[in-house]
């Protein structure tokens, strides 16, 4: 008996307040095409001032279970990856789990920044191939804004609020599921990007601080080299990936990678025009976009990969 992860549905959540570089032109000192010609993002959804990061955790959730057909009762845990939680803790997975009814089960919080979907999809597959569970939600979501200095043109045009979600089954001999999974951090980048507070230091959040060309730099790399670790790990060559399903961060690092597959940005999932960088949040939002518009079908091979703040990096292949 051999059990695979295999992705049952997917649910996202955007809200409903639309920021475009056009509104940034009147707040901070930057132009649509500056923003544009640099990342890609012409848009971003903002959650309101009193609308935490579980409420659009719950509700993407809530999406995801109710395109699988399944209820409550039916999930074990749940996994969210989340670098700006409601509050320090509880996590917003038991958040979560109340809202949506679950029974007790684990329920918890994974903190990798914009690679945190991917870390908290490897955990998830990780406990369902023990046979200890059946069925996982597994949320990516953030309020980014929260985080953001509206006075620092260098970071405030690139993030977006959002959450995305997945619910994960185990079954045995599946031919559809997670394939490996990748990840990999190096403390001595942390210095490239990082908040300039904590709970255990100012006592408060902080800002974003951003070195990004040296980001731009390391995400080229090191993508490239987890992609090839992924395809040597897995025996396949880049013709058999149908969809690479990115980390939505920045346009200009999404084409890069395309390129190293030599892969038409035909087969890229790209939201980041219309999301911008999402953190945790971007890869579940661009996956469940793409199986929700027919572009993604089952059976076909998916390859997710992401960079964020540690450096940590990870990669995904799934079967879906």
């Amino acid at each position: 008996m051999s059990l695979r992860s295999v992705i049952v549905s997917t649910g996202s959540y955007l809200p409903d307040k639309n920021l475009t570089n056009q509104d940034l032109e009147k707040i901070v000192d930057t132009t649509d095409d500056w923003i544009v010609q640099r990342t890609g993002i012409r848009e971003r959804h903002i959650a309101a001032p009193d609308q935490p990061t579980s409420d659009m955790a719950i509700r993407a959730a809530e999406r995801a279970l109710q395109s699988s057909g399944l209820t409550a009762a039916d999930i074990d845990g749940v996994i969210v990856a989340t670098t700006t939680p409601d509050q320090s803790f509880p996590s917003v997975a038991v958040r979560v789990q109340a809202a949506l009814g679950l029974r007790a089960g684990p329920a918890f919080d994974v903190q990798a920044v914009c690679s945190g979907f991917v870390y908290a999809l490897s955990v998830a597959n990780a406990l369902l191939q023990t046979g200890a569970m059946k069925r996982v939600i597994v949320i990516g979501a953030e309020k980014m804004s929260s985080l953001l200095n509206w006075e620092d043109r260098t970071t405030c045009v690139l993030f977006g609020d959002g959450a995305g979600a997945v619910i994960l089954e185990s079954r045995d001999d599946a031919e559809n599921g997670i394939l490996s999974t990748h990840l990999y951090a190096d403390g001595q980048f942390r210095d490239l990007l990082y908040t300039n507070g904590g709970t255990s230091t100012t006592g408060a959040a902080g800002h974003i601080v951003m070195h990004g060309k040296e980001v731009f730099k390391n995400a080229v790399t090191l993508m490239a080299d987890i992609v090839q670790e992924v395809l040597d790990k897995n025996a396949i060559t880049p013709d058999q990936i149908d969809w690479l399903v990115p980390h939505q961060a920045n346009l200009r690092i999404i084409t890069g990678t395309a390129e190293k597959l030599h892969m038409s940005m035909d087969k890229v999932v790209v939201t980041v025009d219309k999301h911008g960088n999402t953190s945790a949040a971007s890869i579940p939002l661009a996956l469940d976009t793409a199986v929700r518009d027919g572009r993604i079908q089952r059976g076909q091979t998916l390859l997710l990969e992401a960079l964020g703040g540690g450096l940590t990096w990870a990669a995904a292949l799934i079967k879906y």
